[in-house]
């Protein structure tokens, strides 16, 4: 009988190599749609990009379920896969849940995160001193210092849910931080937000995120 190390010798590596390239392939086409070089409702050309990425298509098509998982893509029946559409009340559901799970992880953060956890979250927060006048390195920052306070709060379940609704958040052409006045806004509530964490101030620092992300709701509308 075959020791389970003879049995994983024996297994063929071809499905491995497969997998790393649909990977890739999900990751180039994530890109691509986040940059809003793919927008939001257009039809994804599997045969054009088979050709322009050297690749049959069945990886690219295993690629694409990968982004339908995640939100980025949608499939319609006989009709192919296009860039998921964000509506209003995709928006609004979007928004809620990463209000719930964020401010959550700024309450365990107050609570128990070390003083050498709290001085990189300051140093996050001063990227974004720095970038004001600079709406991408805002965001940038943003993103960084949102996803050190998960990070910190380690709970890799929550970590996984918010990363995924954060792409989907992204799909908005109106993103929040583009709207007039709301980047120094968002200064001012990260100030406050840093303020209660400092202080450990786990139930300010939980409504504070909530009131955040309400506020970054409100600047997003589609409408």
């Amino acid at each position: 009988m075959a020791t389970p190390s003879t049995v994983l010798a024996d297994q063929p590596a071809a499905p491995l190599r497969e997998r790393a390239l649909y990977e890739q392939v999900a990751e180039r086409l994530r890109g691509r749609i986040l940059a809003h070089t793919l927008h939001p409702g257009s039809w994804i050309d599997e045969q054009a990009l088979a050709a322009e990425y050297g690749i049959s298509r069945t990886p690219l098509r295993e690629a694409l379920k990968v982004l339908a998982a995640e939100g980025l893509v949608t499939m319609k029946l006989r009709r192919g896969a296009y860039v998921t559409e964000v509506s209003e009340r995709d928006l609004a559901e979007v928004y809620h849940l990463l209000a719930l799970l964020e401010s959550d992880a700024a309450l365990v953060v107050a609570r128990s995160a070390s003083a050498a956890q709290l001085a990189e979250l300051l140093a996050l927060h001063q990227q974004l001193e720095d970038a004001v006048a600079d709406r991408d390195a805002f965001f940038a920052a943003n993103e960084r210092f949102h996803m050190k306070l998960l990070e910190i709060a380690d709970n890799r379940w929550r970590n996984q849910l918010v990363a995924d609704l954060r792409k989907v958040m992204k799909l908005n052409r109106h993103h929040s931080l583009f709207k007039q006045g709301r980047l120094e806004a968002s200064l001012k509530e990260h100030r406050q937000l840093m303020a209660a964490l400092k202080a450990r101030n786990g139930e300010r620092a939980q409504a504070l995120m909530q009131q955040h992300f309400a506020n970054g709701k409100e600047a997003a509308s589609l409408t």
